[in-house]
């Protein structure tokens, strides 16, 4: 039978395993000195890719540092040591790293392709708890992250043995992301899907209507007309342009309301006579984020495109950012 817990003791469970972990990885920047300094090196000299393997526990933060070096500009990707021995050895060059991860440092499946990664020619870097172990002798240079204890009351289960492995990795990323010079916009071409990537590298060009869908009206047709434009694009607005396309200004919702407000007859009224001539436009290179801020900075919900020789091109309003989910 399981021994009865109070919620208070719970509490103070957890808060013990926090502090255990915390320890553990405030504990490693006592560790670090020349050998983290000769990893980033080696990382930086490898021509290939770093190819990040650990079984177990350590295989799932293997998989998370291989996913956090390939984010941050570092080449990189999990082999399973496992399958390794199975026929995936074959995806190791002799221009590549290997990164192995094992607390022990003597899990044997990792130990196996230590030779034959050898062999191939390609570099080896091992992240240990024991800098004596089979894995840290093999190493080209080995980084230490031993815990004086796991957080697990048993003190089996890897608990801030992993937390600090995972922070070591990171460390490792973040400082090769730094002797890259990996960018922000770097990044975001990694994610081009997410916010970040969208609002770093998404344009104007990339999500305003062209074409047909562009509502757009000559300079001498009535307002009645304007209204059907308007109501056929679907972005409460239209642009007024001359022959040659040249942007002249622009009819809103907002124009509609004010001048029937004043008694004008939509039939007989020009809608060059009611337009806004002084009407906000952007470019098509322009940021699409750029294009959100000034949507918002003129409490406005659509705008214009046009190009250097203020010619009309496109149009966008504040729905089809949001759908790019810029909002």
């Amino acid at each position: 039978m399981p021994e009865k817990i109070t919620n208070d003791e719970l509490l103070e469970l957890a808060g013990d395993v926090l502090a255990i972990e915390a320890r553990a990885v405030d504990e490693l920047r006592g560790r670090l000195n020349d050998d983290f300094i000769a990893a980033c090196q080696l990382c930086m000299q490898t021509p290939g890719r770093i190819v990040v393997s650990g079984m177990g526990k350590s295989g799932h933060v293997s998989n998370k540092i291989a996913a956090t070096l390939a984010s941050t500009g570092s080449p990189a990707f999990f082999m399973h040591p496992a399958e390794a021995s199975h026929g995936d050895l074959g995806m190791i060059t002799s221009q590549d790293l290997l990164l192995a991860i094992s607390y022990s440092g003597e899990t044997a499946e990792v130990v196996t392709i230590l030779p034959v990664v050898k062999r191939i020619g390609a570099r080896l870097l091992s992240i240990t708890g024991n800098p004596k172990s089979t894995m840290a002798q093999a190493a080209d240079v080995h980084l230490d992250i031993s815990v004086a204890e796991e957080a697990c009351p048993l003190n089996l289960a890897p608990t801030a043995s992993t937390t600090a492995t995972l922070a070591m990795g990171d460390a490792l990323a973040v400082a090769l992301l730094k002797l890259r010079g990996f960018t922000a916009e770097d990044f975001a071409r990694s994610h081009p899907s997410g916010s970040l990537g969208k609002r770093l590298l998404l344009r104007v060009s990339d999500v305003m209507r062209t074409g047909d869908r562009i509502p757009a009206v000559g300079t001498d047709v009535s307002l009645s007309d304007g209204l059907m434009e308007m109501t056929a694009k679907g972005l409460g607005m239209t642009a007024i342009v001359s022959g040659d396309f040249t942007l002249v200004g622009v009819f809103t919702d907002g124009d509609l309301r004010r001048t029937l407000d004043s008694g004008a007859d939509i039939h007989k009224t020009d809608i060059r006579n009611v337009m806004q001539g002084d009407c906000k436009s952007t470019s098509a290179d322009v940021l699409a984020a750029e294009a959100l801020h000034l949507l918002e900075e003129n409490r406005i919900t659509s705008l214009l495109v046009t190009d250097d020789n203020n010619k009309l091109i496109g149009a966008l309003n504040i729905h089809d950012l949001f759908r790019e989910g810029l909002m």
